[in-house]
Formats: C-alpha cells, structure tokens, sequence
C-alpha cells in the first residue's frame, strides 16, 4: 500500500479494521437534520473510536463540510484522517432555488459547477478548507469525474499531484460510483486511493476484478462505501420497498438479499454486519466508509462492525452462488484478521 495511505489510515485504524465516517447525511441528504444532532453524531462518532471522516463539497452545498469543520477544528490533526473531493465548484445561482435540486434538504442559493481545470480544482479546495476550518486535508479525491466530460480524470488527478507534490495533501484519488477506467488509472500510478461507493458489497461485485486485483497488485488503497446497497442491506430483514441504488429494489434483488440475509442468520449474524465485513475479506479494500445521521446508527454501525463473522458464513455464501469464490482470502482457511476504526 502506498506509504502516506498506510500512515493515514492506521492512524484511523482499531483493532476491528477502519470504519469511516461518510459526511453526506450530515448534508442534510434526503432529509434536513439540525446542526445541534449533527454535532452529537460527530462527536457520538468520535468518542466510538472513528477517526477516518469523508466528506465533499457536494454534500449539502458545503453544510456537510461545515459541519465536520465546527468538530474536527477542535481536534488535533494528527488524531483523525480527513477526506475531501474536488470537481464541483459550488457558485451563486442567478436564479436561487428554493431547494437543492440534487437530493440535498438546504436552500437552492448556490449551484455546482464542474471544473477539474487546475484553478478549479484549487479553488475548490480552499474553499473546503475555508468550510473546514483546517489548514490541509489528508486525502483529496476527484469526485465523479466520469460524469463530467472524457479525460476529466486524468486532469483532475494532474491537479492534485501538483497539490501533493507541494505538500497540501498527503494523498490523492477518485471517488466514484463507477468502475470504468478506473484500473488504468491504478496501473498507470496515478491515485494513491480509491473509494468506490456501491461497486464492491454483497450484493454488487463487479470491481473485484475491474478495481480491486489491479489495486492489489500495484499498492493503492481501496475505500469501499455505499456497502448497505443504498439501504437494502442495513436491515436484517430486507422488506419490499427497501431501496437498491437510490430507487425500490426490484423483486429479484430483493430475493437476493433475503437469501443472504438467511444464510447470515444460519450463523446468528444479522445481514448488516456481514455487509460491513465483507468488503474488508480483500486485501486491496483499507477501510468502509458509511453515511451516519445520528447518535443511535453510529452506535449501531459501530456494534455491527465489531461482529466476529464465522468463516463459514462467507464460504455457504459462496456455495450458495451469492458470492465469487474470488472474493475469499485464498491463503488461508480463515478470513485475515480485521483491523479497523472509522467513513461514506
């Protein structure tokens, strides 16, 4: 793994493997939660052990960074990890909305703007470390740049070598909710880190071999999030109308997850416990990062993520065809230890 993604997330780490901390809630994602719950979920967050929090300027059109800004501020930088994402430059609108217009519950007054040009994306993070109210971050992703425009990864990711080669941030990546181009990017050498959010989970597999192999074999760090499959999964008993990539899952994909879900049962685990160890069997994959909202789901997350998962469990998975016989550690019997503590 790279050198300065290693110092970083051990120093978010515990003894169960790292569970980040992922900042859109706070941003008031679906639904608007008040700053006073914001603040006891960061700090129900810390006093739990997590020390790795993500976050992005498009998360509530900045309120997410302000928020984790008014806790970590406080907080000695070499006690926690901190991850940020650049692309979306945050303007006034001419016309100002009552309401975001991209599932965020904060007034509409500011648009975003895609911008990975080299101003841009500085631009970008000054004005997330205005928000924070922190001097650097540790890890500065490319958000979505395949949603921009052809080659805006690569221009991003030029960007931010020359932000870390200056000793602004430690590490650099992409974040995204795709794996196309992905592991050129790793084999090229061009991300220390990777978070890939609803790509590697129980139900979605297919950045085990388009993301993670050429991660492993290069070095880089993977961060997987949306590992609850957008909801599906953070029950232990999936229900018809659960939502699967941010719409109702369809009937098959529901069987699927109340397969699984029995099968965890079998071995009195509840399903959302399974879904937060099982990205972390791979050795490319570093850390989890979830979206918390408050005090009681970052006790709950925290409780699932310290679960000891049987061995068996993931091996009658993959009996069951629920899971690729490639996604088990192969040079052992057992799953290798988890080393963990705290992101989306």
């Amino acid at each position: 793994m790279n050198g300065a993604v290693e110092k970083l997330l051990r120093r978010a780490g515990t003894p169960y493997g790292i569970l980040g901390f992922g900042g859109a809630p706070l941003g008031n994602l679906g639904a608007a939660v008040d700053d006073r719950q914001a603040g006891r979920t960061l700090r129900r967050a810390w006093d739990r052990g997590v020390r790795y929090f993500d976050t992005a300027p498009h998360y509530g059109l900045g309120l997410s960074e302000r928020r984790l800004g008014a806790e970590l501020r406080h907080r000695s930088p070499d006690e926690f990890v901190i991850s940020t994402k650049v692309g979306r430059l945050l303007v006034p609108r001419t016309h100002p909305l009552d309401r975001d217009d991209d599932g965020f519950a904060v007034p509409g007054d500011l648009g975003r703007r895609w911008d990975f040009t080299p101003g841009g994306v500085e631009r970008s993070l000054r004005d997330s470390l205005e928000r924070l109210g922190l001097d650097r971050v540790d890890i500065l992703y490319a958000h979505d740049p395949d949603q921009a425009w052809d080659g805006a990864a690569r221009e991003a990711l030029a960007s931010l070598a020359r932000l870390r080669a200056a000793g602004v941030v430690a590490a650099i990546g992409v974040g995204t909710n795709t794996t196309a181009g992905l592991g050129s990017l790793i084999r090229e050498g061009l991300v220390d880190v990777v978070m890939i959010a609803n790509r590697y989970s129980l139900l979605d597999h297919s950045a085990l071999e388009t993301v993670l192999a050429p991660a492993r074999e290069a070095g880089v760090a993977v961060v997987a999030a949306g590992v609850f499959a957008t909801g599906l999964l953070s029950t232990a008993r999936p229900a018809p109308g659960a939502t699967y990539e941010y719409r109702p899952a369809d009937g098959a994909v529901l069987q699927r997850a109340r397969r699984i879900a029995s099968i965890c049962a079998d071995h009195g685990v509840e399903l959302p416990a399974a879904a937060l160890a099982f990205p972390l069997l791979h050795p490319a994959v570093a850390a989890v990062a979830v979206g918390m909202r408050s005090s009681h789901e970052v006790d709950e997350d925290v409780e699932r993520f310290t679960t000891d998962i049987p061995a068996g469990l993931w091996r009658d998975l993959v009996a069951a065809g629920l899971l690729p016989a490639a996604a088990l550690p192969s040079t052992r019997s057992e799953p290798p230890p988890r080393c963990g503590g705290g992101g989306s």
